[in-house]
């Protein structure tokens, strides 16, 4: 494992420099301490693009589970100063797998693209590095279990969270390019914390004008996600490896331990009828096939995906507002991608033993 110390976190990029220094002013020490351990340290392996990254279908930089963890713990710190929090965020993809939610579609579960959070506990509990230094912070396993708890780190979609802000941000800067840093920080600088209509605390804007920005930025990020080129990528990685643990080949708990590459080297090998080489043409395939109709003899994948879109608060005339009550911008935005088509049939000119 690569420890983790200011200098291999900042990679002397400039940017990716100015991005951790725009998020937090200063990184405290006890976030490389306990980013500094095995469990942790797993994540560098695990790509935050759901294995999108291994195919010529896009053409996007490489950022780590481990990377956006710390991102959204130093936003939380930024914000509250609160240790637990800031721990129960850096934690919750603890107990991910490879190719993040790509396995919720092995799973079944596309919609809500939460079936291995279940682990984080566990994984948190079995760590000896982990717990020693909780026992020396005199912090309680259940007070960083589990983020659902702080609404500032994740709250009921649309409000914006923590996690939906870092996301947003950096696949806007870093993995799909669409914006850049002086955007970005127009952005980020503009946040606040209140209370919002549950007395709950959130993230809101100052100004309606950068929450339009945000919105708009928000659907180019909602296409990428929701796009036929996405859902197929991740089901038929999620369906290789289904395959293969049927087979033997892998079992669930490579899933867990084993590098991402790791796993892409398995399926290289692969004994199983033509594994390999329908792996290898979506990894050099550009585009895939769209119809309208379930095309024959052909590996197809036919289903919608969870729908990710934020609707923030703002200051409205020393009151608050969701954006979408005074933005018909917005309002139009958020409506695209409520109904966004996903009922393509979805196909590469290969056949597997669809299970």
């Amino acid at each position: 494992m690569n420890l983790l110390n200011l200098e291999s976190l900042y990679k002397y990029e400039p940017m990716l420099i100015e991005y951790y220094k725009l998020l937090s002013p200063e990184i405290p020490e006890f976030i490389l301490e306990y980013s500094n351990t095995k469990e942790m340290l797993k994540q560098q392996y695990i790509s935050v693009s759901c294995g999108t990254y291994y195919s010529k279908l896009y053409n996007i930089d490489r950022f780590s589970s481990l990377e956006h963890s710390i991102w959204v713990a130093l936003i939380i710190r930024n914000f509250t100063k609160d240790k637990k929090q800031t721990l129960s965020w850096l934690f919750h993809d603890i107990a991910t797998p490879v190719f993040k939610h790509s396995i919720d579609y092995m799973n079944w579960d596309y919609h809500t693209q939460e079936s291995t959070e279940e682990l984080t506990t566990n994984t948190i509990k079995n760590s000896k590095e982990i717990m020693k230094l909780l026992d020396r912070d005199w912090i309680k396993l259940e007070e960083i279990n589990d983020y659902h708890i702080y609404p500032i780190a994740d709250n009921d979609s649309p409000k914006l969270s923590a996690d939906r802000l870092e996301y947003s941000l950096s696949n806007a800067l870093f993995t799909y390019n669409t914006k850049d840093f002086s955007e970005i920080a127009k952005i980020y600088n503009d946040i606040e914390i209140q209370k919002n209509e549950n007395n709950e605390i959130e993230l809101w804007f100052k100004n309606k004008d950068i929450a339009e920005f945000f919105e708009e930025m928000m659907w180019e990020l909602s296409i990428i996600y929701m796009v036929d080129k996405t859902r197929f990528s991740m089901q038929f990685l999620a369906d290789i490896l289904k395959i293969m643990n049927d087979n033997n080949e892998i079992n669930i708990e490579d899933l867990y331990s084993l590098k991402e590459q790791e796993i892409i080297n398995k399926i290289k090998n692969s004994k199983i009828w033509n594994i390999k080489e329908c792996f290898e043409i979506r990894e050099n395939s550009e585009n895939i096939n769209i119809s309208d109709k379930e095309p024959n003899n052909k590996y197809f994948v036919h289903h919608w995906t969870k729908i990710r879109y934020i609707d923030p608060l703002i200051r409205y005339e020393n009151w608050y507002k969701r954006i979408s009550e005074i933005s018909d911008n917005v309002k139009n935005i958020i409506s695209k991608c409520l109904n966004f088509k996903m009922d393509n049939y979805m196909y590469l000119n290969f056949n597997i033993n669809r299970l």
